[in-house]
């Protein structure tokens, strides 16, 4: 390594920011945020900076700066101006002094650097590159800022509470294995899920030395593909899960985050081919959560959005077993989106109406005299096999012919294909070209947006 992170009290610390331009306040916000009250030093300041000398969080001195200046031995000094001499002269005179420097504008001789923060207090996580590339620095922050969700503060409030209890309980030589058991449990996502009733169940049989046997289940929705519309909490859900139940729809691309530990089933679905009958699967993600186990049903796109999740809830409900629901992407929003053809649009639709082109009866028989409306956007999951039967029905009940329609296939991924005819031309479309599920179908003039709109 060619620096060494450490954590420092700044409140116990006397710090000097010599500047008070752009860079010199980003510094010196960082301090006052960190408890420190910071000396700073520059004939002008920012509106910010005198902002912080008003409300008495800093103290400032408006003097230039002089090569006798007086650095206190042991003093963190912070070099920000704009006047590279100034600078150098500065850090030479300070380390004269015995005191420590970071200059903003030459890492080379620093002491010390102020690192990237992902702030989740009391949970603090820093990055540094040791100098060598601020960018990356705060790249790699935006991406963790977006992963950990505020509530990680709150999981650690809840740690820091329980330690007294543990000390008490858990001989000093067992407390390592006992948080490790600890973290490894369902408690902590039950604390970020705001469950802590059932957070703190688990914790006292952890802490009578119990291994608590409750299982636990996860409806998640995978999304329309493409693994990056995941949401963070469903990345986190699948990273966990000890067994996997998936469909056809979830892109194997997803699957490599699961642990490879994970138990893997898959129970996909295609028309008239069902590997497992939705009772089975119902069947089994109450078998697997009842010996303990943390169950992942994945989903692709939502789960509640003709994807049964309804049904297999219920299951779980009945069966006492405790379930949680992660939505996903639907497929209408990520298909229409990455076709670009927004589902309402202020000239061509106020509503956009949902169905499911295959019934649970096998049939393709819909409340076709409801679906006809000049202001609405029709959207049919899983209809491709009967896609010339539903044009059929929609002309018959008066759905003008030249309607645009737009067939989505492999929407999201990077080999998604969108094919736009009209209702009366879709049906000898499909019989010339090799159109491969999954599709999504997309009925409404809002589909004329296409090629205006389309940015894949």
């Amino acid at each position: 390594m060619m620096t060494l992170p450490l954590v420092l009290r700044a409140d116990r610390r006397q710090f000097v920011v010599i500047g008070g331009g752009a860079v010199a306040t980003r510094k010196i916000q960082t301090l006052v945020k960190a408890g420190c009250h910071p000396t700073v030093i520059s004939p002008q300041v920012s509106a910010e900076v005198q902002a912080l000398a008003d409300s008495g969080a800093i103290t400032l001195n408006l003097e230039k700066v002089g090569f006798d200046q007086a650095y206190p031995a042991g003093a963190f000094v912070v070099l920000a101006t704009d006047d590279a001499e100034v600078n150098k002269a500065q850090a030479d005179l300070a380390k004269q002094l015995g005191a420590l420097i970071c200059r903003v504008d030459d890492q080379e001789g620093n002491d010390f650097i102020f690192p990237a923060v992902v702030d989740r207090s009391p949970l603090l996580i820093s990055i540094s590159s040791s100098g060598a590339s601020p960018a990356l620095t705060r790249h790699i922050k935006q991406r963790l800022e977006a992963f950990l969700p505020q509530q990680y503060g709150h999981l650690a409030n809840v740690v820091e509470s329980l330690r007294a209890q543990v000390k008490s309980v858990v001989e000093a030589t067992k407390r390592p294995s006992f948080w490790r058991r600890w973290m490894q449990s369902q408690a902590p996502d039950l604390i970020l899920a705001k469950q802590e009733a059932k957070a703190d169940e688990i914790t006292q049989a952890l802490l009578a030395g119990e291994q608590p046997s409750r299982g636990e289940a996860f409806l998640v929705g995978a999304g329309p593909g493409d693994p990056d519309l995941l949401t963070f909490r469903a990345l986190r859900l699948i990273q966990s899960a000890d067994v996997v139940f998936y469909d056809r729809l979830v892109n194997p691309a997803i699957m490599e985050f699961l642990s490879p530990d994970a138990e893997r089933f898959y129970v996909g679905k295609a028309r008239s081919d069902h590997s497992v009958p939705q009772d089975g699967i119902n069947q089994l993600l109450v078998q697997e959560a009842k010996k303990g186990k943390r169950v992942l049903r994945l989903k692709g796109g939502d789960p509640f959005i003709f994807g049964r999740g309804g049904e297999e809830i219920e299951e779980l409900a009945a069966a006492g077993v405790p379930f949680q629901v992660v939505p996903g992407i639907t497929a209408a929003s990520g298909c229409s989106a990455y076709a670009g053809i927004p589902l309402t649009h202020r000239d061509h639709a106020q509503s956009v109406r949902f169905v499911t082109g295959h019934l649970k009866n096998g049939t393709c028989d819909l409340p076709w005299g409801e679906l006809i409306h000049p202001s609405q956007t029709l959207v049919i999951y899983m209809g491709l096999a009967g896609l010339p039967h539903i044009c059929q029905q929609l002309i018959a009940h008066n759905m003008p012919a030249a309607t645009p329609i737009a067939l989505v296939e492999k929407g999201t991924l990077p080999d998604q294909k969108v094919h736009v005819a009209t209702l009366e031309t879709m049906p000898s479309y499909i019989e010339t070209h090799d159109i491969q599920a999954p599709t999504l179908t997309i009925v409404g003039s809002v589909v004329a947006l296409h090629e205006t709109l389309k940015w894949r």
